[in-house]
């Protein structure tokens, strides 16, 4: 697929899920405990994905949403504006760490049995290639390498429509078990 159709496939998938997140009901917001409880978090994100759960404020306010789980993985999918540049006229560096943090810590989250929840205990984040309010949609895709008792990695990578990467990332996550008072 040639990068014209890539754009044209992405923004149709965006669009298609964001559609199905608000018709049925999905807004920012904060899932309350009961609202997740016994759930694992792979249900927890197509949930999410379906509008039945909120999706977290930060994706409003940074313009960017998820459009994909499967075990083990997340993409999300996000445009940098002008409102998302620095002090120095480029997108601030925050916008990618966050962008690729959510791709990372949901691809995390679709492996959590219910009853167990993660932190993210360390990120590394590099920055190849200058993006702008001109790039248009680039997609964070995160996968887990390991997703064990106690902790989680996961690596990530954005990239263009024309396949180019911007940025990469790596998580070393946390993992434990919900307090009973939250898991239900």
């Amino acid at each position: 697929m040639n990068p014209e159709e890539t754009l044209a496939l992405w923004n149709e998938e965006r669009e298609t899920v964001v559609a199905r997140m608000l018709a049925g009901g999905g807004k920012p917001g904060l899932a309350h405990p009961e609202m997740v409880a016994g759930k694992t978090g792979l249900e927890v994100m197509q949930a999410m994905l379906a509008g039945a759960l909120p999706f977290p404020h930060i994706a409003d306010t940074l313009d960017f949403s998820l459009v994909e789980v499967a075990p083990g993985k997340a993409v999300f999918q996000g445009t940098p504006q002008l409102k998302h540049y620095n002090p120095l006229g480029t997108v601030h560096g925050g916008w990618y760490a966050t962008l690729l943090d959510s791709a990372l810590g949901c691809a995390v989250h679709t492996l959590m049995p219910a009853g167990r929840a993660y932190t993210t205990a360390e990120l590394g984040v590099n920055i190849v290639r200058a993006a702008s309010h001109k790039t248009g949609p680039l997609r964070a895709i995160g996968t887990v390498i390991h997703c064990g008792r106690q902790l989680a990695t996961a690596e990530a990578r954005i990239v263009g429509p024309d396949g180019k990467l911007y940025a990469h990332a790596t998580t070393t996550c946390l993992v434990f078990e919900v307090a009973a008072a939250q898991a239900g």
